[in-house]
Order: C-alpha cells, then sequence, then structure tokens
C-alpha cells in the first residue's frame, strides 16, 4: 500500500549524485543540520561506483528560506564532488508525477 505524507508546506527533496568518495553524507546532513533542517528520511546506494542520494527534509524551523539552503548545498556539493538539487517537495511531486 502506498503510503500517503500530507505536506506542511516546508518539506524539500534533496538528491545527491556523484562518484563515490569518503564524506558525502556527513558533508550534506551537517549543512543540514546547521541550518535546523530535520532530516525526514533519507535513501542512499552505490550503483558501480557512483553513490546516488535521496533525502526528504523539513525546514519548519530553519531560520534561511529555500534559495539560500540551496546555494550552501549547492557550494557544499561542488566541494566535495557531487551533484546536489534541491526542491521543493510540491515541485518535485509534480514534476515525477504519472
Amino acid at each position: 500500500m502506498k503510503q500517503e505524507h500530507k505536506s506542511s508546506g516546508k518539506r524539500i527533496v534533496i538528491t545527491v549524485i556523484g562518484e563515490d568518495k569518503i564524506g558525502i553524507i556527513a558533508g550534506v546532513t551537517n549543512v543540514l543540520a546547521d541550518n535546523d533542517v530535520n532530516i525526514l528520511d533519507i535513501s542512499q546506494t552505490i550503483l558501480q561506483e557512483f553513490f546516488t542520494m535521496i533525502l526528504v527534509a523539513d525546514m519548519e524551523v530553519s531560520p534561511i528560506d529555500l534559495s539560500e539552503l540551496k546555494e550552501q548545498l549547492v557550494r557544499k556539493g561542488q566541494e566535495i564532488g557531487v551533484r546536489i538539487e534541491v526542491q521543493h517537495e510540491d515541485v518535485f511531486r509534480y514534476m515525477h508525477r504519472i
């Protein structure tokens, strides 16, 4: 059975893709923790030598807005050599509907 989640309006989806190396999860989650962003769900796997992660998080108590968080995560991605994308949950759902 498919589980439905109510959107609080502050939920985001973060995707991370890149060559596997030490410190990717720590780099991403440290940015989230530093900005009071709560991780609700996380899934990561290695496909061949490529690291992939998708994260659902809640920005309800974060002092920054989505655009600032995106900038910080993109900078972190460049620093650690992965591609990080951040979308509001509603945008993600709209873009990936069947």
